[in-house]
């Protein structure tokens, strides 16, 4: 039983090392591709471009006699379900 906790020991130490090691080496792998992308892209501008708040007019989506027909549909299911 000795035998096997040990191998049981070294192997989850040894598994525990590689995931170190490979998330160490992502580490550097993020932060040498972050200072390349950062040298060869073109900086951002100092001020963002404004863009005017108002919100376009949107013509209306449901017909008028549409909007109208929904209504009496609803007030007609509403006055047949009354609790």
């Amino acid at each position: 039983m000795n035998e096997l906790m040990t191998q049981a020991i070294d192997l989850m130490i040894a598994g525990m090392g590689f995931v170190f090691a490979f998330l160490i080496v992502l580490v550097f792998a993020t932060l040498i591709m972050s200072k390349l992308l950062n040298r060869f892209t073109a900086p951002e501008p100092a001020t963002p471009a404004r863009t005017s708040r108002a919100k376009p007019k949107a013509k209306p989506s449901v017909d008028p006699d549409v909007a109208e027909a929904i209504k009496q549909a609803v007030a007609q299911f509403r006055s047949r379900h009354k609790k």
